[in-house]
């Protein structure tokens, strides 16, 4: 007896993504923990994935990669254009530590925050607010990099006259030989940003792969109720129902990638397993966004925790 047999006549028909294909899902976490980095047919060549042991060594590592990125576009002389998410967080400590102890300039740097809570016209919380990303990017890296921070001009976010200029601005620097770096978290129904499975019902597959950005884009309950546990101390009140965020049009243009997951909790409990499992495993798919990032050059960290085995502990 599963979600599988009993689904018909529950609340959760209507409530997961209806292009969700529930028996694949399951196969996808099935798999024994040591099969996790079995290559896939449409994995990129060179997409790595990358094991570590603990969250102290997901940030360490994560936060290296970032630091190296932005180190090379220097020693290359090149501009560097960032996707940055907030979440997961703990590796800009690193990051800030690796670019301080090279004593590396960030003046080159342009970091693009790939989404923001709004209401639903697009309305942004003021970067005041601790809730807000604006703030949390202040606090984790532009702040403490002092002297060798990035230039306030090159520190985009999304507010809804800023979000929609991101795609012309980041052409731009292409253009000027920038190496085009996502950055990225995976969420519990493998959205990247806010692009939420959902949307995937509104296009053809080309018109999904050209959306650059939404103004005020609804979000998935698991969504909420994600942030609610991971940031709000599960204060399901206190999140919006909304956010603006970048779209494939933008995360697939990656030159590279730079994922992290790390959803572990105390006690064995964790909620980004089945999300990781689904983003590896699944295939390119829409309706699952997460699963077009292997399709790129890059790395995904994860928590070693993550590869289960997803199975039921009731100790």
């Amino acid at each position: 007896m599963n979600l599988l047999t009993t689904f018909a006549g529950s609340m959760m028909e209507g409530f997961l993504p209806k292009g969700w294909d529930l028996g694949l899902i399951d196969a996808c976490a099935s798999d024994t923990p040591e099969s996790i980095g079995v290559r896939q047919p449409w994995w990129h060549p060179d997409f790595e994935l990358i094991l570590t042991e603990s969250t102290q060594d997901f940030d360490v590592m994560l936060g290296h990669e970032i630091a190296q990125t932005i180190r090379k576009a220097r020693e290359l002389g090149r501009p560097s254009a960032l996707i940055l998410p907030v979440g997961p967080m703990g590796m800009y400590r690193w990051a800030v530590y690796f670019l301080k102890e090279w004593n590396i300039p960030c003046d080159h740097v342009h970091g693009f925050n790939m989404d923001e809570w709004s209401n639903r016209e697009g309305d942004t919380l003021p970067p005041t607010n601790p809730g807000a990303f604006q703030y949390a990017m202040q606090a984790a890296f532009y702040g403490p990099l002092g002297a060798l921070t990035v230039p306030i001009a090159q520190r985009h976010f999304a507010t809804k006259d800023s979000l929609p200029n991101y795609a012309d601005q980041i052409a731009d620097l292409k253009a000027k030989g920038a190496e085009l770096s996502v950055i990225f978290g995976i969420g519990r129904v493998c959205h990247i940003a806010f692009w939420e499975p959902h949307f995937a019902a509104e296009f053809t597959l080309d018109e999904w792969k050209k959306q650059t950005h939404r103004i005020g884009a609804m979000l998935h309950p698991l969504t909420i109720e994600q942030n609610a546990l991971t940031s709000f101390k599960s204060r399901t009140t206190l999140v919006p129902a909304f956010a603006n965020t970048i779209g494939p049009g933008l995360f697939l243009q990656a030159d590279r990638i730079i994922g992290g997951a790390d959803g572990v909790f105390d006690r064995g409990m964790q909620w980004q397993g089945l999300s990781l499992w689904m983003t590896l495993r699944y295939g390119p798919d829409p309706w699952v966004p997460s699963s077009f990032m292997p399709t790129l050059p890059g790395k995904l960290f994860f928590h070693r925790g993550l590869a289960g085995p997803l199975v039921a502990d009731l100790n």
